[in-house]
């Protein structure tokens, strides 16, 4: 498997989409390369999700998604005689007309879909909420999506809608998020895991396969996927793609044939470190399954987190893009450095990037100073963490290994702050590892 990534022992490897050094190249040079070609392919992943057109808007037309970043979710307000969104905090709703809730319950009962009128509780749903699944679906390109109190909650009720169904069979490709990878192994909700590589999907699919799960880029080792040949190979099983690192700013899986699009909504669509949420863009028929999960078990999601979701999605495109810059000349330094051994950085850019040291990983946690040494990611201030330790600590350490997550590994999520402060910090703190 390809993890993307530059080996700085080898001059003619290549942060991955940035540029190849030649083998006379000096190291001071090579870095330089890494950053230009990794801020070229981090500028070509934004370009053509951002300009394109997405779903049409309430006033009809193709919008671009920085526009839909700002205005989904609200088209309505202004007819309103409003500007900010509201919050409803509601948990019950007043009705006169019991025959007619009775009979809107029943209709929820049979396809999950939204209730028509008035809202009745907050299991149901969420005006505030519903607002900021609109504004994810039309990012996304989907026709619906359902918001969750996580992104595990949201991926176990993906997983019960197939139980549900008879199909508890999935077909997964490692490495994902530790907790997901958990979850399967585990069979916590009764699903019995088959891990390949992506080439071995089709073979691995079974008459009881509910679901082929991936993640791209992958957490935390950055490894992409054809997403699109993926989908090809799931023939009618459906696909689901984390895209909690890339979100809809760098891809949209839908596009490629992804039915099901996985967000931890914690990470970069709140964006500021202060909701936790998860959401699932989708098609209706499947968005109605999960509702009807989200009101059975009561995984839903409060409404001031709603709130904040769809206020963060505002600035998504921005914060990404400022992010991506920051962390594609990162990534440059970081493979031009003698005390890294291994970078990992998308070909498409993004926020992210990984990289193993030759010294002590742990030392190097507890050296910085301004970047914060914690799990998540996606919030405008820089984190650190070392997976092996905590956000892959759950997994098997054999699997860890074979899935590319060495116990050298660092995962920094790269903030909005000055690019040479962070290098600064970064610097001193692996000179103490």
């Amino acid at each position: 498997m390809d993890f993307g990534s530059v080996d700085v022992r080898d001059t003619c490897d290549d942060v991955e989409g940035a540029g190849r050094a030649t083998a006379g190249e000096t190291t001071d040079r090579k870095g330089t390369a890494a950053r230009e070609g990794a801020l070229g392919a981090k500028e070509s992943g934004l370009r053509s999700p951002v300009t394109d057109g997405v779903r049409g808007s309430a006033s009809g037309g193709l919008r671009a998604l920085a526009t839909e970043a700002v205005h989904a979710g609200r088209d309505d307000l202004a007819r309103q005689g409003l500007h900010a969104v509201p919050i409803d905090l509601s948990t019950t709703y007043p009705s006169y007309d019991s025959r007619g809730e009775a009979a809107r319950i029943d209709a929820f009962a049979t396809d999950g879909a939204e209730p028509e009128g008035p809202p009745v509780y907050g299991r149901l749903g969420n005006p505030t909420v519903a607002r900021f699944e609109t504004a994810l679906a039309r990012l996304e390109g989907t026709e619906s999506a359902v918001a969750f109190a996580s992104g595990m909650a949201a991926l176990s009720a993906v997983l019960l809608v197939r139980n549900a169904m008879g199909l508890r069979h999935v077909v997964a490709v490692r490495p994902l998020y530790g907790c997901s990878d958990h979850l399967l192994t585990a069979g916590l909700l009764g699903s019995e895991v088959t891990w390949v590589d992506p080439a071995g999907i089709a073979d691995a699919l079974r008459p009881d396969t509910g679901l082929v799960l991936v993640e791209s880029p992958a957490n935390p080792t950055l490894a992409e996927l054809d997403l699109r040949a993926i989908a090809h190979a799931c023939g009618s099983v459906p696909l689901l793609a984390d895209n909690t690192f890339a979100t809809p700013v760098l891809q949209r899986p839908a596009e490629q044939g992804a039915r099901l699009v996985l967000h931890s909504a914690t990470k970069y669509l709140g964006g500021h470190g202060d909701v936790m949420a998860g959401v699932v863009a989708c098609d209706e028929e499947f968005a109605g399954r999960l509702r009807q999960v989200r009101f059975a078990t009561g995984g839903v999601l409060h409404p001031l987190a709603g709130y904040l979701l769809l206020r963060g999605l505002s600035t998504l495109p921005v914060r990404v893009r400022a992010a991506s810059s920051n962390a594609a000349e990162l990534a440059g330094r970081l493979a031009a450095d003698p005390r890294v051994a291994r970078v990992h950085y998308p070909r498409l850019g993004g926020a992210m990037i990984a990289f193993e040291i030759h010294g002590d990983p742990h030392e190097v946690i507890a050296a910085v100073r301004l970047i914060t040494p914690a799990v998540s990611l996606g919030s405008v201030d820089t984190l650190i963490q070392h997976p092996a330790s905590i956000s892959h600590r759950i997994v098997d350490a054999e699997d860890r290994r074979h899935s590319g997550v060495s116990d050298r590994l660092l995962r920094l999520s790269v903030g909005l702050e000055d690019v040479e402060d962070l290098w600064r910090d970064l610097d001193g703190a692996l000179g103490r590892g």
